[in-house]
């Protein structure tokens, strides 16, 4: 495959047990691409839970300590979720190309999420360099992430 070069981005990147393997086959292909990486763990294939480390990898990303996010769990669906729960976060499951391009098109999504036990490692590269180079188109799609963004400001 042929990883396409994109700017230095700095990337908060973590997984459960089930993404284990696949953040860390993902973490080289951004080291090949020259990003900085914050590793929020886990380091290892031993059960965890997921949520506090998905909050970790949003909470570095809507703080601006990273300028992307990437989870990576079985099926990538949970970790989502409990990334969404963090304001300023845009976290989109993106286990094909499609939704990968759409997601930072349309949605401007800031964490990516994939899943481990689904994504093979030469398709999670192309979602991840995709993910990476595209570009958030704006116009009425930020009319939209206004409105969402309106809705995490009325919170408690």
């Amino acid at each position: 495959m042929n990883i396409v070069q994109s700017p230095l981005v700095r990337i908060a990147i973590g997984a459960d047990h089930a993404g284990f393997l696949l953040k860390e086959y993902l973490k080289q292909t951004l080291q090949r691409l020259g990003h900085a990486i914050d590793d929020h763990g886990t380091d290892s294939e031993v059960p965890v839970d997921y949520p506090p480390i998905c909050v970790g990898v949003a909470r570095a990303v809507a703080d601006g300590h990273a300028d992307r996010g990437i989870l990576v769990g079985g099926s990538g669906q949970g970790e989502q979720i409990a990334a969404n729960k963090v304001d300023g976060v845009r976290a989109a499951l993106c286990n094909d190309l499609y939704t990968a391009r759409l997601s930072r098109q349309h949605n401007d999504a800031n964490v990516l999420s994939m899943g481990g036990r689904i994504v093979a490692r030469g398709l999670a590269d192309e979602i991840l360099t995709l993910w990476l180079t595209t570009p958030f188109d704006g116009g009425r799609h930020q009319r939209r992430i206004d409105q969402i963004t309106a809705v995490e400001r009325q919170r408690p």
